[in-house]
C-alpha cells in the first residue's frame, strides 16, 4: 500500500503474454482527468471497477456509485476472516449444484479460492479489514425501501447562489430536470419546440429567480394558473390554452398520486454531502442501486443526481487532488453519440468542469459504439479490455486518437487489443509515455454478481430511515377578530387550502449578536421562532418553539381567501400582554441560543459560520487529502538519504554477486577440464599424481568460490530486507500522519450579548 496510489494489478509482457512481477500503480490524482473502461461481457470490467474503488476506499476517498445492474453492492461482501460461513448467505444454490457441491461445500470452496487468490496477489484479510475500516458503505434504493430510500423532495429547491449566477449552468439544470420529469409522463419533449417543456421550464426558472422553492404540488398548481401573463412575446393563453394546461396538470397529478410514486418522497434527502460523508465526517461509498427502476425512472433519477452533484461541486474549493469519485457502470443510453437524453447535458458539464474541484469520474460500458466520443475526449485515462468487433476497435481509436503522440503508440495499442483476454486490460493514459498491458489484481470483495432487493435489504438492515408521523387534523371555524396593534402572519401552503385549518401560534422575530474574542467570533444571527401558546394565552412556550427563519420570506400578512380558523386564546387578544411576551422571548433567547463553532487543535482552525460539524469534518478530510502530497513528500525527504544509501549498497552487492558468480563458473570449468584430463590420462596410461592433485586443488577452489557467491547473495538479501523494512517504516509514518485527521474537535459555545438582543416583533402566526 502506497498512499495516493491505486494498486490495480501487474503488468503483462506484450511479447509472450505472460504475467510479470511489476506492479501497476495508478496515481489517484490522475483520476481527476477522468477515466473510461470499455470491454465486452466477460472481460472483467466489474472486477477492475471494484478493485479501483477498493483502492479509493483505502485512501479514504468517498464515491457516488451509480449501479444500474446491481453488481456494485458486492463492495459490501468483503470478509476479513475469510470464513465459509461469511460466504454462505451469498452462494447461488443453482451454481453450487452445477459444481456438484452443497451450498455449504461451495461456500468453503469460494472462501478457499478467495484466500488463495489474495495470497497470489500479495493481499490478505488484514488488507480487507483496512478497507472496511477506511470507508462507510451504504446501498441506496430510490423508490424502494429495500436499501436506504432517497427522497427527491429537495430536488426542485432553489439552486445554490454559485449556480444561479451562471446563466448557462442554470439553463442546463432547468432543461435536463424538466426533460427527465416529462420522460416519466411518457413525453419525449424537445426543449425548443415542446409547449410542455417551455411552460414548465418558465415556471421553474421564474420560481428560482424569485428565491422560491418548488415542489410537485406547487408545480401542478402553477401549470393551471401560471404566475406570469406572457411566455416570450405571446400571452400565456395564446401560447398554451388553459384547457390543454389542465390536461398536463392532471397527468402530472396522476403521477404524483400514484402509490408507486409516493416512494420517491420518502427516505433521506438527495443531499450529496450526506451521501459522501457520514455525520462524523467519515468518507462514504454511496452505492445507488437503480436496477429495480424502469428506464424512464432511471433517467429521471440519474439526471437529478448529476444535477445535484454539479450544485454541490460548485460550492467546493478548487484543488488538484482527488477528493471524490463519481463511478457509473453501464453508461449505455445515458451518453449516446447523437441523441440528447436528459442525463447527457449534466454529464458533459461534469466531464468538462469537475477536474477543477477534485471530482474524478469513471464510466464503464461494453458497447463502445454507443458513446459520445467527442465528449469522452475529456477522459485522460482509458482502460480497454477485450472488444467484440472491428467497429468497436475503430470507435475506441476515434476516442483516444487525440491523446496518442506517435504512430508507433497506435501500432502498440492495436497489438495490445488483440492480446486482451479475461482480466487483461490496456492502460492508456496521458500521464504515461506509451500504453501498458496489465492483469487486474484479485478483489478484496467477493464477486457474487447482481444483488436482489431482498439481499440488499439484508445488507442494509438497521440503516433504513424511521417512518415519519403525520400531524392530526383540527376542528375549524371562521377567522376571529384581532385588535388593532396586534400583528398577524399567515403560513399559507402552496396547495389547495379549501379544507385546511389555521390555528394560532406566537411568532417571535429577533436579531442576536455573538461576540467572543478568543474564538474570533463576531457574528449576527436572525431568529424566527413559531411557538405554541398555553390554553389561556397568557404564557408562550418558547422552549417548545420551532425555528422557521428559513421560510420567513414565504410568510404573508394578508389572510388567505380560503381556509378556516380555530379560536384564539383570550390572552393573545389583549394588547397589554405583548410587552411581557417580548421580555420572555428575549430571556428565552439569552438562555437557549448559543453560537457554536468547532475547533481542531491538529488543523489549527475553526469551523466557518453556519458550518455544521459534519461539513467541517468533511472539509478537514478534503483539505487533508489536498495536502497529502506535501505531507508525504516531507516524510519521504526525511528517509531519502537512507534509502539511497541502501540502494547503492544493494547495487554494489549485486555487482559483487555477479563477479563472484562469474569466477565460480570459471573455476568449475577449469576443474572440469583438469579432472577430465586426469581421468583420460589414467585410462590411457598417461595419468600422473600431479594431475590428480591439481584436480583436487581446483575442486577446493570451486568450493571456496561457491561459498563466496552464497555469502554475497545473502548480503544482497539482507540489504534488500533492510530496504523493505525502511520503506514499510516510511509508509507507516505517512499513514499515521494522514490518519490523524479530525478526531480532536472541540465545541466552543458563545451566548448572545444580552444588551444586543433586538426583538423586532412578536405576532400571531396562523399555521
Amino acid at each position: 500500500d502506497k498512499p495516493g496510489s491505486f494498486y490495480l494489478g501487474k503488468q503483462v509482457n506484450l511479447k509472450d503474454g505472460k504475467l510479470t512481477d511489476t506492479l501497476l500503480q495508478y496515481e489517484a490524482k490522475n483520476l481527476t482527468t477522468h477515466a473510461l473502461c470499455v470491454g465486452m461481457t466477460g472481460s472483467g470490467k466489474t472486477g477492475l471497477g471494484i478493485g479501483l474503488l477498493e483502492e479509493a476506499a483505502l485512501n479514504s476517498i468517498p464515491a457516488l456509485i451509480i449501479d444500474p445492474k446491481g453488481d456494485l453492492g458486492n463492495l459490501l461482501l468483503a470478509f476479513p476472516e475469510l470464513q465459509p460461513a461469511q460466504f454462505q448467505p451469498w452462494i447461488d444454490e443453482a451454481e453450487a449444484t452445477r459444481n456438484g457441491e452443497t451450498v455449504l461445500q461451495y461456500a468453503a470452496t469460494m472462501a478457499n479460492r478467495w484466500k488463495e487468490g489474495l495470497q497470489k496477489w500479495g493481499e490478505d484479510g488484514a488488507r480487507i479489514k483496512r478497507y472496511r475500516d477506511s470507508i462507510d458503505l451504504a446501498i441506496y434504493t430510490p423508490a424502494s425501501s429495500a436499501g436506504i430510500p432517497l427522497s427527491i423532495l429537495n430536488s426542485f429547491a432553489v439552486p445554490p447562489p454559485e449556480l444561479m449566477l451562471d446563466a448557462g449552468a442554470l439553463r442546463d439544470k432547468v432543461m435536463s430536470t424538466v426533460s427527465s420529469l416529462l420522460g416519466l409522463l411518457g413525453i419525449d419533449a424537445d426543449p425548443l419546440k415542446s409547449r410542455e417543456h417551455i411552460l414548465i421550464s418558465t415556471i421553474m426558472t421564474n420560481a428560482w429567480k424569485n428565491g422560491q422553492n418548488l415542489d410537485l404540488p406547487t408545480l401542478i398548481q402553477q401549470i393551471q394558473k401560471p404566475p406570469f401573463n406572457k411566455i416570450g412575446v405571446l400571452d400565456t393563453e395564446t401560447f398554451y390554452p388553459q384547457k390543454d394546461r389542465v390536461e398536463l396538470s392532471i397527468a402530472l397529478n396522476n403521477l404524483l398520486a400514484s402509490p408507486g410514486f409516493q416512494a420517491w418522497m420518502e427516505g433521506e434527502p438527495l443531499d450529496i454531502q450526506r451521501l459522501l460523508y457520514t455525520q462524523q465526517g467519515k468518507p462514504r461509498f454511496a452505492i445507488i442501486s437503480i436496477a429495480h427502476l424502469s428506464d424512464p425512472e432511471r433517467m429521471f433519477f440519474v439526471t437529478l443526481l448529476l444535477n445535484e452533484l454539479i450544485s454541490w461541486m460548485r460550492r467546493q474549493s478548487g484543488t488538484s487532488s482527488l477528493k471524490a469519485i463519481l463511478y457509473m457502470d453501464e453508461i449505455f443510453g445515458y451518453f449516446p453519440p447523437n441523441a440528447m437524453p436528459p442525463s447527457k447535458t449534466p454529464m458533459l458539464t461534469l466531464l468538462k468542469q469537475a477536474r477543477a474541484y477534485g471530482v474524478g469520474i469513471m464510466l464503464c460500458t461494453q458497447n463502445p459504439v454507443d458513446l459520445d466520443y467527442k465528449g469522452l475526449a475529456n477522459c485522460g485515462t482509458w482502460m480497454i479490455g477485450k472488444l467484440q468487433t472491428e467497429r468497436d476497435k475503430a470507435r475506441v481509436f476515434e476516442g483516444i486518437k487525440s491523446t496518442i503522440s506517435s504512430e508507433n503508440a497506435a501500432e502498440i495499442l492495436n497489438k495490445m487489443i488483440a492480446t486482451c483476454g479475461p482480466r487483461v486490460f490496456i492502460l492508456h493514459s496521458v500521464y504515461l509515455p506509451e500504453p501498458t498491458l496489465f492483469q487486474t489484481r484479485w478483489t478484496l470483495s467477493y464477486l457474487k454478481g447482481p444483488l436482489t432487493l431482498p439481499q440488499i435489504q439484508m445488507l442494509m438492515q438497521g440503516k433504513q430511515q424511521e417512518p415519519k408521523i403525520q400531524p392530526k387534523a383540527v376542528s375549524t371555524g371562521q377567522k376571529p377578530f384581532v385588535p388593532t396593534g396586534v400583528q398577524e402572519y399567515f403560513a399559507v401552503p402552496k396547495v389547495d387550502i379549501g379544507t385546511h385549518a389555521f390555528s394560532p401560534r406566537m411568532l417571535g422575530i429577533a436579531k442576536l449578536h455573538f461576540v467572543d474574542a478568543k474564538s474570533k467570533i463576531d457574528a449576527w444571527q436572525d431568529v424566527c421562532i413559531a411557538a405554541p401558546v398555553a390554553e389561556d394565552g397568557t404564557l408562550i412556550q418558547w422552549d417548545r418553539g420551532e425555528d422557521i427563519a428559513s421560510v420567513m420570506d414565504q410568510l404573508q400578512q394578508t389572510p388567505p381567501t380560503q381556509g378556516q380558523f380555530t379560536e384564539v386564546p383570550a390572552g393573545l387578544l389583549q394588547l397589554k400582554n405583548y410587552s411581557g411576551f417580548q421580555k420572555s422571548f428575549a430571556e428565552y433567547l439569552y438562555q437557549s441560543y448559543t453560537y457554536d463553532v468547532f475547533y481542531s487543535n491538529e488543523a489549527k482552525q475553526a469551523s466557518k459560520p453556519e458550518e455544521s460539524e459534519n461539513d467541517f469534518r468533511a472539509r478537514l478530510s478534503q483539505e487533508s487529502l489536498g495536502g497529502e502530497d506535501m505531507q508525504t513528500q516531507k516524510i519521504r525527504d526525511k528517509y531519502q538519504t537512507k534509502i539511497r544509501a541502501l540502494q547503492d549498497k544493494i547495487r554494489r552487492a549485486q555487482e559483487k554477486v555477479a563477479a563472484q558468480t562469474s569466477q565460480a563458473g570459471q573455476a568449475k570449468m577449469d576443474t572440469l577440464i583438469t579432472t577430465g584430463t586426469a581421468i583420460l590420462g589414467s585410462i590411457f596410461g598417461r595419468g600422473s599424481v600431479y594431475q590428480a592433485g591439481a584436480s583436487l586443488r581446483k575442486a577446493s577452489k570451486v568450493q571456496k568460490e561457491t561459498q563466496d557467491v552464497a555469502r554475497a547473495t545473502e548480503n544482497v538479501h539482507e540489504l534488500e530486507q533492510q530496504l523493505q523494512e525502511l520503506t514499510v517504516q516510511m509508509n507507516q509514518e505517512i499513514a499515521a500522519q494522514l490518519g490523524n485527521r479530525n478526531n480532536d474537535l472541540q465545541k466552543v459555545s458563545v451566548r448572545p450579548r444580552k444588551s444586543d438582543i433586538a426583538v423586532k416583533t412578536v405576532a400571531i402566526l396562523w399555521t
